[in-house]
């Protein structure tokens, strides 16, 4: 497979990474009969060399024809979610209850809008800047979010990241073609509940497949 391609999209401006959303427009032909992955997992193949998405997998939040946005959710920064809120003026003011949630490490989403946060939250909630993604899962990118963590009001489950991973139209289905991606349904639990090294082969496992055996020929389910 070739390497990885990044999104068309423009970098963001300079500012508050809780500032504005991320979402593209509604497609242009909605009616269209296409390809729609979200709520799905792109699980990389041992072909990708590309040090950004080599090994990870990508939970799709948006797929239309206008092109694909999701986040990586086994990839961790170097950041917790106490040290995230301090840098935005956030204190937590139950730490005691968070302990969980406040030393949960904040997660690498990928390289677009790489200063500016996302959060996938189950229940959606109800939050400024939010895109629903199933009945009970959201993306939201509105500080107000991160404000009910702090006060004790947030979601049941959530995963915190900066930046997040585009594609363009036709992007993402060019590099399925050429075997860049294994596809599968998601399941909440793998990315809320497990642990960071144990996703990559938990959502592998959901095809059946033992991840011992997985070539880069592969297809994709």
């Amino acid at each position: 497979m070739s390497k990885q391609r990044k999104t068309s999209k423009s970098p963001p401006k300079p500012g508050s990474p809780w500032e504005s959303p991320a979402f593209s427009a509604t497609p242009d032909n909605p009616a269209r009969d296409e390809l729609n992955l979200a709520d799905h997992f792109l699980i990389a193949m041992p072909s990708m060399l590309d040090p950004i998405f080599g090994g990870t997998v990508v939970y799709l939040c948006e797929h239309n024809a206008n092109g694909a946005l999701g986040v990586i959710i086994n990839k961790a920064t170097d950041m917790t979610v106490d040290v995230l809120l301090n840098r935005i003026d956030l204190k937590l003011e139950i730490a005691l209850d968070l302990a969980p949630v406040e030393k949960t490490p904040v997660m690498y989403g990928g390289p677009v809008q790489a200063d500016r946060g996302f959060v996938l939250h189950a229940p959606r909630g109800d939050f400024s800047s939010t895109m629903p993604v199933t009945a009970e899962i959201a993306l939201t990118t509105s500080k107000d979010i991160l404000e009910a963590v702090a006060l004790g009001n947030g979601p049941q489950k959530m995963l915190v990241s900066l930046g997040c991973s585009g594609w363009g139209a036709g992007q993402l289905e060019d590099e399925i073609v050429r075997n860049g991606w294994l596809t599968v349904r998601a399941d909440p639990n793998i990315m809320f509940d497990l642990p960071l090294e144990q996703r990559f082969f938990a959502a592998i496992k959901l095809l059946g497949i033992d991840p011992m055996m997985l070539s880069g020929e592969a297809g994709h389910a």
